[in-house]
């Protein structure tokens, strides 16, 4: 039975991978994401059932459009299965079963997804337009509120824990309001800072510390190589773009999510 509870999260994780491609198009481009039809990129025409199965379709049509035959990119199949995979490991090092799904369990199970939502379409966003968007980041906010209320309410834990990440809310979003609307550079600085706070949250001090660590481990390696190929191709140092094109978003979700897993693995392996 556990098996097949384990097959149900996995398509239910391509599902949401498949709404995760969406709204990576639709939101930078101010579009709706819940009631417009879904359509191909290309043509324009409106999508079928039978196209919109995630992962499969993608296979049987051969990575093209049925009506325009017009290229489907590999990034959609690609979020699908990696959204699937997730769902999948997260599940199982959380030791979800059929015999101990109990309300705290489908409680934490369902903040858990809201929060795989913020992750996958930030990071997205970020790889695509090296943004995050303020949509996003409120939607961040929100649901940590929430969870921190859960969690404080429901759980009895302490909210002292969480009172410090309150107040850097309450700063950066005051912060965003004074000062970024006349200095639109730093809203990413803002998003990541923000983001941040949110994994920090959902994901505990002890799995953001390794975030921020391998984070910062491959943009050290990203500067070394571009320092490399700016020394062979003896670029002027005005020339030179050192952290401009780094999409900090989209690593610190990578990171977020290897290192929640792995934690989550050592936690069940030990215990």
């Amino acid at each position: 039975m556990d098996i097949l509870l384990y097959i149900l999260i996995f398509i239910m994780g391509t599902v949401f991978g498949s709404f995760f491609t969406l709204a990576i198009y639709r939101i930078p481009k101010n579009q709706n994401i819940t009631h417009t039809h879904s359509y191909c990129p290309n043509c324009n025409h409106k999508l079928g059932f039978l196209d919109l199965i995630p992962v499969f379709s993608y296979i049987f049509l051969l990575g093209k459009c049925r009506y325009c035959k017009g290229k489907i990119r590999p990034r959609y199949i690609i979020v699908e299965i990696l959204s699937g995979f997730t769902f999948l490991l997260i599940a199982y090092f959380m030791n979800i079963r059929i015999n101990n799904l109990q309300p705290h369990v489908l409680a934490e199970s369902a903040f858990l997804v809201l929060y795989l939502c913020f992750v996958f379409i930030m990071a997205g966003i970020d790889l695509e337009n090296r943004k995050i968007e303020k949509s996003i980041s409120m939607y961040g906010v929100i649901i940590s509120i929430a969870y921190i209320i859960y969690r404080c309410v429901i759980e009895q834990a302490s909210i002292y824990r969480y009172i410090i990440y309150l107040i850097i809310y309450v700063c950066m979003l005051t912060l965003d309001v004074i000062t970024l609307k006349r200095y639109a550079k730093n809203s990413y600085v803002n998003g990541v800072i923000l983001t941040v706070i949110t994994m920090s949250i959902f994901t505990g001090e002890y799995v953001m510390i390794n975030t921020l660590i391998m984070t910062a481990l491959i943009i050290a390696f990203n500067f070394l190589l571009q320092k490399i190929q700016n020394i062979r191709r003896k670029v002027r140092r005005e020339e030179k773009n050192y952290g401009k094109n780094i999409h900090y978003g989209f690593l610190l979700a990578i990171s977020n999510i290897l290192n929640y897993i792995f934690i989550l693995g050592l936690y069940q392996f030990f215990v």
